[in-house]
């Protein structure tokens, strides 16, 4: 599994775009970056102003069905 610190700015601003996105299941971004759920997570946390986070977190807790 990469580290956050191993990833270049690009990939870190493609995973925030996939996490973003309501389409994109955390498999996906797992299986391009190796990223678990909790790593991006940890990730949108540190990259996102606070209350872009919430909202992020608050979207994506609301679509557990997509985001498995």
């Amino acid at each position: 599994m990469k580290k956050q610190s191993s990833l270049s700015e690009e990939q870190i601003d493609r995973i925030i775009e996939m996490a973003w996105e309501d389409r994109t299941p955390f498999d996906a971004i797992q299986i391009q970056f190796g990223l678990k759920e909790e790593a991006v997570i940890k990730l949108m946390r540190s990259e996102m102003k606070p209350s872009s986070f919430k909202m992020w977190r608050s979207r994506v807790q609301g679509l557990s069905l997509i985001h498995i």
